[in-house]
């Protein structure tokens, strides 16, 4: 009689893939559930030896197996440990989506994950919103929820109302032209993933990424139309409606050379679309073209080379490295090097690198108190560096980062790479201390002529203007400001 197992017949764990693990454990230190934790069931070996055991028959996607996959990040941290060359990767990938078919959530659970996507996923949604998220920030409330402790026995959504930046009303009509020619002669015609979260809360990146890539000889264009890339819902085991945005952006993109992107998270699953639609007639032939073509944006310059001058930016950063950048898609040296290039910037290295921040696309909603936890270790990493200012490729790391600095009393800037270099091209000087968070004024972090500028517009701010999400440059030796 044929037995059935925890996981369906549709691209289950595959078995060749587990039987690589030897358990020898080199994943353990850099998991960051194994390091809060010590629980073998939540490293990525106890979590491989959940998933052979599914594929038993007779096994069945029991309660307690679904807490220790949900418990992972995706960090992939253990991907870049492991010697023996194990694909947690794509094991980690397939489990997903088999435990939200074959496990029964609550509704709660349900109603929870349903407004997460609903919101963060459509870019027009969060403009919607905006102008209420400025309303309520400067109305006091805040203060009210934080001294009350409501938001303490509500833990996911007072994650939220942590995490959510300062926004403007601006924030609902800024716009990137489709296309912008680049200066001088032209080396290749770029895509740009505006992404959802980026767009509308780190706008100002995006703007920094097309004035660097026009610099340095790019044509960009940058497709309104072009929502989401659906990595949140991928990574979150939602692959039907992951796979739908994916493919529209596969028919946006089709006539550029190359398709850059600055949110690490997006460009792990957009590199991976080859790979999730291996199966599909139709489209498996345009995904594995649209992969090959994605480019981090920071690799993208780096393979090309610099055209434009580099100016001095006299700052002191401590780099980070974006899971999804560093372990999903190897991509260490690039930014390194990028910002080496900008003359009088130094860069320091935090200790363990390789954790992650607690970040992980929607985690730190979902696991808030694990989130919390990283953070927190993230952020004291950061600050034992003494560093002036932090670089981090991805906007939910920035998010996260930044909120654990500020409670620690360290509102340091938090700075995309690309920010940094765009401030050297531009020549940008550094103001002093008080200048307000990027996002809490129009147009603060512009200047001179570029993608979405607005005459009257001030000039770029290093200290939380042009991108920075620290409202002031703290202490770099951590010592109490006066």
């Amino acid at each position: 009689m044929f037995e059935t197992t925890a996981f369906d017949a549709h691209h289950p764990p595959d078995q060749d893939l587990i039987d690589d693990c030897v358990h020898c454990g080199f994943c353990l230190p850099t998991c960051p559930t194994y390091v809060l934790w010590g629980e073998e069931m939540d490293s990525p070996r106890g979590r491989i030896v959940l998933m052979d055991r599914g594929l038993d028959p007779g096994s069945d996607m029991s309660a307690e197996m679904v807490t220790h996959f949900d418990r992972c990040l995706g960090c992939m941290a253990c991907v870049t440990a492991c010697p023996s060359g194990v694909q947690y990767d794509k094991l980690i990938e397939a489990t997903r989506p088999q435990v939200e078919r074959n496990h029964h959530r609550s509704l709660s659970e349900r109603l929870w994950r349903s407004v997460l996507f609903a919101a963060f996923t459509h870019p027009a949604r969060l403009r919607a919103v905006a102008p209420l998220l400025a309303a309520y920030r400067r109305s006091g409330v805040p203060a009210a929820l934080g001294a009350s402790g409501l938001l303490d026995r509500f833990p996911r959504l007072g994650a939220m109302e942590r995490l959510t930046p300062p926004v403007s009303a601006g924030a609902m009509t800024r716009r990137l032209p489709e296309l912008i020619p680049a200066a001088g002669v032209k080396r290749a015609r770029v895509g740009l993933l505006q992404g959802c979260v980026q767009r509308v809360f780190f706008h100002h990146v995006n703007e920094a990424t097309v004035r660097v890539l026009v610099a340095d000889g790019f044509e960009v264009v940058a497709p309104a139309s072009v929502r989401c890339c659906g990595a949140l819902m991928l990574h979150s085991g939602y692959e039907a409606k992951s796979f739908a945005l994916a493919k529209k952006m596969i028919r946006a993109f089709e006539d550029c050379d190359y398709v850059a992107v600055n949110a690490a998270g997006c460009g792990s699953s957009m590199k991976d679309y080859g790979h999730l639609m291996r199966d599909d007639p139709e489209w498996s032939t345009a995904a594995q073209a649209f992969s090959d073509k994605v480019r981090d944006v920071t690799e993208l310059l780096e393979d090309f080379g610099p055209v434009a001058e580099r100016h001095p930016v006299p700052l002191t950063i401590a780099y980070h490295d974006a899971c999804h950048l560093a372990h999903a898609q190897g991509v260490r040296s690039q930014p390194r090097d990028l910002l080496r290039r900008i003359p009088e910037l130094g860069l320091t290295e935090p200790a363990e690198w390789e954790v992650c921040c607690g970040s992980a696309g929607i985690y730190n909603l979902l696991q808030p108190e694990a989130g919390a936890e990283l953070g927190r270790r993230k952020a004291a990493n950061l600050l034992a560096t003494k560093a002036q200012a932090v670089a981090a490729g991805n906007p939910g790391c920035t998010l996260q980062i930044t909120r654990h600095l500020e409670e620690q009393g360290e509102e340091i800037p938090v700075y995309h790479p690309v920010e940094l270099l765009d401030m050297s091209i531009r020549g940008a000087s550094r103001p002093d201390s008080s200048i307000r968070r990027a996002s809490a004024g129009d147009g603060a972090h512009r200047a001179g002529a570029g993608p979405g500028d607005r005459e009257g517009d001030d000039g770029p701010t290093p200290e939380g203007g042009a991108g920075g999400v620290g409202r002031r440059r703290g202490s770099p030796t951590g010592e109490e400001r006066p």
